[in-house]
């Protein structure tokens, strides 16, 4: 994978190798097609919680992979996520 990112203050040199990071771990975690919390996902990868929120919604785009990230509302604003399908073209 070598997701191509953008943005106001992103920069190539600074940020790739961080972001692809972050994608790749965030995918690897969510693989197992279980549902998580944002939350669980970022204690268990180390990444800010709004860093995986981030990394869900590229997900979904196809320059991403145009992946189906499936969501459920649990309550108290609380949501989960799960992986419904992984793009075989990864």
């Amino acid at each position: 994978m070598d997701p191509e990112f953008d943005g106001d203050d992103y920069q190539p040199d600074r940020d790739k190798p961080r972001l692809t990071g972050q994608i790749k771990e965030v995918f690897s975690f969510i693989s197992d097609q279980k549902w998580h919390t944002v939350h669980r996902i970022a204690a268990i990868t180390g990444h800010p919680e709004p860093s995986v929120s981030a990394q869900l919604r590229n997900l979904r785009k196809e320059r991403f992979g145009g992946h189906t990230i499936d969501r459920k509302y649990a309550g108290d604003g609380l949501y989960h996520f799960r992986l419904a399908n992984a793009n075989p073209q990864r």
